[in-house]
């Protein structure tokens, strides 16, 4: 049953968002335009306030209904396996060729039912380095480093390793990021040429 579960996780995790609503209400694909990230920032870049929030809410919801499984099954597991199972199909979607976003959303659902604690502890940092660096790559890489840092000083967890190397592989997801940002081409949070990117829906549906 673990195994299944966690399978289960990942497929539930590989749901593409962002994919089906620019495909569906656009007709883009939005991995070919803006940061080319199927996730909610670049939605709300991209397709506009409205459908950033669906897309972040899916996405949101992916993580925590993985992390509830043992819950649901009355598995005896710990929730956050299930949860970072969802992460990991996020990003490597199997149902869109395995190009997926970059792990922030789905990561927050998972920790909502896993630690409320490490939630809030963690997107706070989120938003503090966000707000102070105006770089959301900066603020999405402390994720990993605040879930570390948390376990390592908390009696809750024993992942240390697990929330290190999640770390890495989240400069790892965002290394195209951190290339542009070296280039001085990086695009901060209040830069106004990113209104340029936004595309209108086309037809009935989302609109921006």
């Amino acid at each position: 049953m673990f195994w299944l579960l966690l399978f289960v996780s990942y497929l539930i995790g590989s749901i593409p968002t962002a994919l089906i609503v620019g495909k569906l209400f656009f007709g883009v694909d939005i991995r070919e335009l803006g940061s080319k990230n199927p996730g909610a920032t670049n939605t709300l870049r991209v397709l506009g306030k409205k459908s950033a929030i669906f897309v972040l809410l899916i996405d949101l919801g992916k993580g925590a209904l993985a992390a509830s499984l043992p819950l649901f099954f009355h598995l005896d597991a710990e929730p956050l396996y299930f949860g970072l199972a969802a992460v990991v199909g996020h990003c490597f979607p199997i149902f869109a060729g395995f190009r997926g976003g970059k792990a922030i959303a789905t990561t927050a659902g998972a920790l909502l039912i896993a630690d409320l604690s490490l939630l809030i502890i963690a997107y706070l940092i989120f938003f503090l380095v966000i707000f102070l660096t105006k770089y959301v790559f900066l603020g999405s890489i402390s994720v990993g480093f605040s879930m570390f840092i948390y376990d390592f000083y908390s009696a809750n967890f024993n992942f240390e390793l697990i929330f290190l190397l999640f770390s890495f592989f989240l400069i790892y997801l965002h290394r195209s990021n951190i290339r542009n940002f070296i280039l001085g081409i990086e695009p901060k949070i209040n830069d106004k040429n990113l209104k340029n990117d936004l595309i209108p829906p086309k037809g009935s549906g989302f609109k921006v």
